[in-house]
C-alpha cells in the first residue's frame, strides 16, 4: 500500500507536464495598459525579498530544533517552495484571484495553467504592475504560509503525509482566505476587513492550522530539549526581518509613499516588540536572552503585518509591544499545558496576527490610508471597524482551526502523519530522509584530538 502510494505524486507531477502540451498559455496580443517601469521594479525587489523569508523561516525553526532534526525541520520549509509553485501556477492564482464564485473562492478556471496571465490586464489593485508579476508576488505569501505551520508538529510528523497536508491546505484554507480578504469581490473585503499584507490570511491561517496539528499529532515522546543552534536562530531572524521590508512594503503594490509608511512600521514594531520581550523577562526575574530577542522581533513583525499601511509611526510602536507582552504571556501558558506546539507557532504567530488584526482595528487611520472605508480605529472614537474585525476574527479562527483539523483527519486517513516511536527516537533526519546534520566517525576522531585530512 504504501508504495503504491508513493507513486502517486510523480504521477500527478508528470500529468501537469502532460498538461503543459495542451494548455501552453502562449500569451496574445497584450491590451495597451500603462505599465510603471519604477513600480515594476520595485515588486520584483520585493518578490525576491518575500521568496527569502522562507529559507530565512527555515534557519530560525532549524536552529530550534533537536540535532536530529534540523535538516528535517529545514526541508519542510524549503520544500512548500517547490510545491505551492507547481500547485500555484496549475490552480492556486485561479483559486485565490479568479473570477470571485460567491465571494469566497475563485473560479480555477480563470487563470488555469497561468492561462491570459502573462498577457493579462492589470490587477485592479495593482494596475501598474503586469498581472504575472502580480501573481509572482502572491506566490511568496503562499508558499510562507504552510511553512509556518511546520513549527507546530517538527520532530515528528511522516514527509510524505506533510507534503499531502500542504495541497489540502493551500486548496481549503489558504486560497478561500486570500480570496474573501483581497479579491475585489470577496465576501471579507466587501464588509471593509483590512489586511494589508496578510495578518488574517497568512498568519492567523497558519497559527490555528498549527495548534490543530499540536492538538492532533498530540505530544511528542521526548518533549523539553536544547536547541541545536542559536545562531542559526539569529541567522533566520535576520532573513525573516530583512525579507518582510518586501513582505509589507510590498503590498503596497508600487514604489510610493504608501510602501514607505509600510516599510517604516515594519522596522519600528519588530524592533518595540524585539525590546518588549526581553524587558517583560526581565520583569520575572529572567536574563535577557537570543532566543527571546528573536522571538519577540518576529512578533513583532507578525503583529504589524495587517496594519502595516494603516497605521502611524509611534502606533507601530504600541503594536510591537502589546503584541510582544501578550505572546508572552501565551507561550507561558502553552508551557504549562499539555499542547505540544514545538515551536510555539500559534502563541506567536497565530496569536501575533489576531492581536495586530484587533490593534488594525483599534489604530487605522484614513490620513495614513484614505482607502479605509469603514472609518477610522478605535482609538478614534470610532467603533465599526473595530467590530468588523472583532467579528472577523471569529469566524476566521473558526474556518483555519476546524478545517484544518478535517484535513489533518482526511491526510491521516490517506497516509499516517506520525512517524512511529522508534523513527522519533532516531531523528527525522534519518528516519525520514536518511540524512543527517553531523558525521559520527568525524566528531568521535576530533573528540580524540585527531586531525583529519580527505
Amino acid at each position: 500500500m504504501a508504495k503504491a502510494f508513493s507513486r502517486i505524486p510523480m504521477l500527478l507531477l508528470l500529468l501537469v507536464v502532460a498538461a503543459t502540451f495542451i494548455i501552453p498559455s502562449v500569451p496574445q496580443a497584450a491590451e495597451a495598459t500603462e505599465i510603471n517601469a519604477a513600480d515594476t521594479a520595485w515588486m520584483l525587489t520585493a518578490t525576491a525579498l518575500v521568496l527569502i523569508m522562507t529559507p530565512g523561516l527555515a534557519f530560525f525553526y532549524g536552529g530550534m530544533v533537536r540535532k536530529k532534526n534540523v535538516l528535517s525541520t529545514m526541508l519542510q520549509s524549503f520544500i512548500c517552495m517547490a510545491i505551492v509553485t507547481v500547485l500555484w501556477v496549475v490552480c492556486g492564482f485561479s483559486l485565490a484571484f479568479g473570477e470571485s464564485i460567491g465571494g469566497v473562492i475563485g473560479n480555477p478556471l480563470t487563470f488555469f495553467m497561468m492561462d491570459g496571465v502573462i498577457d493579462g490586464v492589470p490587477w485592479p489593485a495593482a494596475p501598474t504592475i503586469p498581472l504575472l508579476l502580480f501573481a509572482m508576488f502572491q506566490l511568496k505569501f503562499a508558499i510562507i504560509t504552510p511553512a509556518l505551520i511546520t513549527g507546530a508538529f517538527a520532530e515528528r510528523i511522516r514527509f510524505i503525509s506533510y507534503v499531502l497536508f500542504i495541497v489540502l491546505f493551500v486548496i481549503c484554507i489558504y486560497t478561500p482566505l486570500a480570496h474573501a480578504t483581497w479579491h475585489p469581490d470577496g465576501l471579507l473585503f466587501n464588509l471593509g476587513v483590512l489586511d494589508f499584507a496578510g495578518g488574517t490570511v497568512v498568519h492567523m491561517s497558519a497559527g490555528w492550522a498549527a495548534l490543530a496539528s499540536a492538538l492532533y499529532l498530540k505530544r511528542r515522546y521526548e518533549v523539553s530539549h536544547a536547541p541545536a543552534h542559536t545562531s542559526y536562530v539569529l541567522l533566520g531572524t535576520g532573513l525573516l526581518w530583512f525579507g518582510w521590508f518586501g513582505f509589507n512594503a510590498g503590498s503596497a503594490m508600487g514604489a510610493s509613499s504608501l510602501a514607505v509608511v509600510a516599510l517604516a512600521t515594519t522596522t519600528t514594531a519588530s524592533a518595540s516588540a524585539a525590546l518588549a520581550w526581553i524587558f517583560f523577562d526581565a520583569l520575572r526575574g529572567r536574563k535577557p536572552s537570543a532566543m527571546g530577542t528573536c522571538i519577540g522581533a518576529v512578533v513583532g513583525l507578525v503583529a504589524i503585518t495587517p496594519a502595516a499601511g494603516f497605521v502611524t509611526i509611534p502606533h507601530s510602536l504600541a503594536i510591537g509591544v502589546l503584541a510582544a507582552i501578550v505572546s508572552n504571556l501565551v507561550v507561558e501558558w502553552r508551557t504549562r499545558s499539555s499542547v505540544d506546539d514545538t515551536l510555539d507557532v500559534f502563541p506567536c504567530h497565530g496569536v501575533g496576527g489576531m492581536v495586530g488584526m484587533l490593534l488594525t482595528g483599534v489604530f487605522a487611520s484614513q490620513a495614513v490610508n484614505p482607502a479605509i472605508e469603514l472609518g477610522n480605529g478605535l482609538i478614534f472614537g470610532e467603533y465599526k471597524l473595530f467590530l468588523v474585525h472583532l467579528a472577523t476574527l471569529v469566524g476566521v479562527s473558526l474556518f483555519a482551526f476546524g478545517g484544518s483539523w478535517i484535513l489533518l483527519r482526511i491526510t491521516d486517513l490517506v497516509t499516517p502523519l506520525r512517524v512511529s516511536r522508534e523513527e522519533e527516537q532516531l531523528g527525522l533526519d534519518l528516519s525520514q530522509h536518511d540524512e543527517r546534520l553531523d558525521h559520527p566517525e568525524l566528531e568521535q576522531q576530533q573528540h580524540k584530538g585527531q586531525m583529519i585530512f580527505s
